[in-house]
């Protein structure tokens, strides 16, 4: 095998909000700008081109073609990562589907009548980026930019909450519990983490725990999720209380002393100070009142390039 031969394929989740896909495209292209393969996003569902596409455009690209490395850009391991991405690109998954066990995937179901992969070479699917240790870099990058727009002075005693998302399978808790326990190692702060959803501890438990036993006077909120989406700029603010739900599903910023609405332009990875109001989140409410910097994901970071180059040049 060789670059003339060999492609790359990154594969996104997808998402209805077109910044989240700007994001891929801005990945992508660094991607090819700092290796020698042709590359090609590929997105589970909802946005395009989905996996099928996105390998016929890779194939189109060169006719003589043998191989597509499909590289998760996927933090932890999951269920897309371990069913659905397989299931799709016709390959076995790597485990039973707990929502499926049979396999036979119900009409409206996205893995019903899927579009068949037309290429006759290998696709070897590589595992998810996980916690590597240069995630820390990136990490310690959106504190000290967060911090540099704080309206607190530089004797305001800072926590780090590190966020992600949470999963009914165990792969997410393994993933942050084995980041975190590095980032805690290096880290001069208070820190700790929490989930989104469907695993504890949540968002408001993990703040009381690290303000009640920690004086803190502003909070730096780390959002571990590669592309701004949904769960980023409208979950997360929510619970944080930076933005109000009004239980209709309508969405309401607090603005203080400068604008705080996201711009979705997520090349300049700014973070906006905020004061907290009480916001429940599945029935716990935070009990902080001081500021908290909520920067943006990781994005187009240059580390997060070198790692993708690092995980294909490994299978090669």
């Amino acid at each position: 095998m060789s670059y003339e031969d060999t492609a790359v394929l990154l594969l996104s989740h997808g998402s209805t909000l077109p910044y989240a896909e700007e994001v891929f495209k801005d990945i992508c292209a660094k991607f090819k700008a700092n290796t020698e393969f042709d590359a090609e996003v590929g997105y589970m569902k909802v946005a395009h081109p989905n996996l099928p596409e996105a390998i016929k455009l890779l194939n189109e690209r060169n006719a003589d073609l043998k191989r597509i490395i499909a590289a998760p850009v996927f933090l932890a391991a999951g269920i897309h990562t371990n069913i659905d991405i397989p299931i799709i690109l016709g390959l076995e998954p790597k485990e039973v589907d707990p929502r499926q066990p049979d396999g036979n995937y119900p009409e409206g179901h996205y893995l019903y009548g899927l579009e068949e992969v037309d290429f006759d070479g290998d696709i070897d699917l590589l595992g998810p980026i996980g916690p590597n240790p240069k995630l820390l870099d990136i990490i310690n990058k959106k504190i000290s930019s967060a911090l540099e727009d704080s309206e607190l002075d530089d004797d305001a005693k800072t926590g780090i909450l590190l966020v992600v998302h949470g999963s009914r399978l165990n792969y997410s808790k393994e993933f942050i519990t084995d980041l975190f326990g590095q980032f805690e190692a290096q880290c001069d702060y208070p820190c700790d983490f929490g989930f989104m959803e469907l695993v504890e501890p949540n968002i408001p438990t993990s703040i009381n725990k690290l303000v009640s036993e920690n004086e803190v006077d502003r909070l730096v909120v780390v959002p571990v999720f590669i592309a701004p989406g949904a769960h980023t700029t409208r979950d997360i603010p929510t619970i944080l209380g930076l933005i109000e739900d009004d239980g209709h599903g309508h969405h309401h910023h607090h603005h203080h002393d400068h604008d705080h609405e996201h711009s979705h332009d997520h090349d300049h990875g700014h973070s906006h100070g905020h004061h907290h109001h009480h916001h429940g989140h599945d029935d716990v409410k935070m009990e902080f009142e001081g500021e908290i910097l909520y920067p943006d994901p990781i994005c187009d970071d240059d580390i997060l390039i070198e790692i993708l180059k690092d995980m294909v040049n490994d299978a090669l």
